[in-house]
């Protein structure tokens, strides 16, 4: 399956959860994870009258089947060569990194989706480390009369190259949702979500990670809204939000959310769909003052033909950061064409700019005051994909990334190229 059609599942995804999370920026191009979302939550955003993109095809089971359980096997090995990539702060290696993700997904009916894929990483350079990464995913969803209600249980080690650190960092994460929606009448709905995200960073005592001051984060978060129907292709609505963070040996915070949303299908080919409002984070220790940031996510589809999907996304958001007494306000864009060419193949380009600014969560109680460092980051991908047998694909890929930082020994610019061929049943 073309990467762009699982990155629109994502951005749908986006829209039923309470917030989407920060993920951490790697430094390298990898395949795109195999989704564990259920049938029946695919049905329910497949509903949503804002996807202008059609859903994509549905693998059809095959004889992996033992009563209600279905089977799908899938395999991906990736061959990528790149150059400027971080082995540490300031030390830029070029390497060949070769991945073999063997992994199972587990159906139970249309309510239930497991999946488990381990990721073998080997690197032709000595500079970094051989790695198995483990990702498991667990989802759940379903409809009880004017309800819908889903949740996601997932659970993911990785020591991968990353463009916060600047070095191959283990780590572990744990990510759990629970959201349910309710129709009040065929105007008034309700949405409602509460997430957990437990990050553990690898420290000093990892070969992998040459920096001290990492530091493990949790957080905790709720956001609902109400929405009201002006027409069918055209809805709003406020929403509220509340967290609670915890990152060792910084101080413990708290934040509210108060946002708006707009979402308008203009016409059967292009979509809108934008919030916005304001984050005030309040820091229950350490004398720095509130930190009160502009937040606001916007998604534009266009088909203009059957062959031809664009897409444009812009977000601004506020997180942990990886280092003790910091957080990262980050805001980016992105770009991404899908055009099917000659009726099998699938030309994929994309393209975007963030800037992710480092603030200090200790300190003045007057001002928030910034760490000195600020990373300006672009990057390109393409990517042409094939049909290969029933079901797989073969792809080949170019990436360039740029990351300029303020602070010595983080930036770096990469070029990557290579090949990947995926099999799922």
């Amino acid at each position: 399956m073309p990467s762009f059609f699982r990155r629109c599942g994502v951005a749908v995804l986006c829209l039923f959860l309470p917030i989407c999370p920060a993920l951490a920026q790697d430094v390298l191009s990898s395949p795109p994870p195999t989704p564990a979302t259920p049938a029946a939550v695919q049905e329910h955003q497949n509903n949503n009258p804002m996807q202008v993109f059609a859903p994509s095809e549905t693998v059809p089971p095959l004889p992996l089947q033992w009563g209600p359980v279905t089977l799908h096997p899938h395999l991906d090995y990736q061959f990528l060569y790149g150059n400027g990539i971080q082995s540490s702060p300031g030390q830029q290696q070029n390497t060949i990194v070769q991945e073999v993700s063997p992994g199972v997904q587990f159906n139970l009916g249309d309510h239930w989706t497991l999946d488990y894929t381990p990721t073998l990483s080997f690197y032709s350079s000595s500079r970094f480390r051989n790695t198995v990464d483990q990702s498991v995913q667990l989802g759940w969803g379903t409809a009880c009369g004017d309800w819908f209600l889903s949740g996601s249980q997932s659970y993911a080690s990785s020591s991968d190259p990353n463009v916060e650190t600047a070095a191959q960092t283990d780590q572990e994460t744990y990510s759990t949702a629970l959201n349910a929606s309710y129709q009040f009448n065929d105007k008034i709905s309700l949405d409602m979500g509460l997430s957990q995200n437990l990050n553990y960073v690898g420290n000093g005592a990892s070969p992998t990670n040459y920096l001290q001051n990492l530091a493990n984060s949790k957080a905790w978060s709720t956001m609902d809204w109400l929405n009201y129907q002006f027409w069918p292709r055209f809805n709003a609505g406020i929403g509220a939000g509340f967290g609670y963070t915890i990152q060792d040996g910084s101080p413990d915070s708290i934040n509210e959310q108060y946002q708006a949303r707009v979402n308008w299908r203009a016409t059967d080919k292009i979509s809108f769909q934008l919030s916005g409002g304001v984050e005030d984070q309040q820091y229950l220790s350490g004398g720095a003052s509130d930190l009160v940031t502009p937040i606001f996510g916007a998604t534009i589809q266009y088909q203009p033909f059957e062959q031809t999907k664009l897409s444009l996304s812009a977000s601004r958001t506020v997180s942990t950061s990886y280092f003790q007494n910091q957080v990262v306000e980050s805001t980016g864009i992105t770009g991404d064409l899908n055009q099917r060419l000659l009726g099998k193949l699938y030309l994929d380009l994309s393209g975007g700019y963030g800037t992710s600014k480092y603030i200090s969560s200790i300190g003045s109680s007057s001002v928030a005051l910034s760490t000195g460092r600020t990373d300006n980051y672009y990057s390109f991908n393409a990517r042409l994909t094939r049909p290969l047998l029933k079901q797989g694909t073969v792809s080949m890929f170019y990436q360039y990334s740029d990351n300029s930082s303020s602070q010595s020994g983080f930036a770096y610019t990469s070029n990557q190229v290579g090949i990947e061929i995926g099999y799922r049943y």
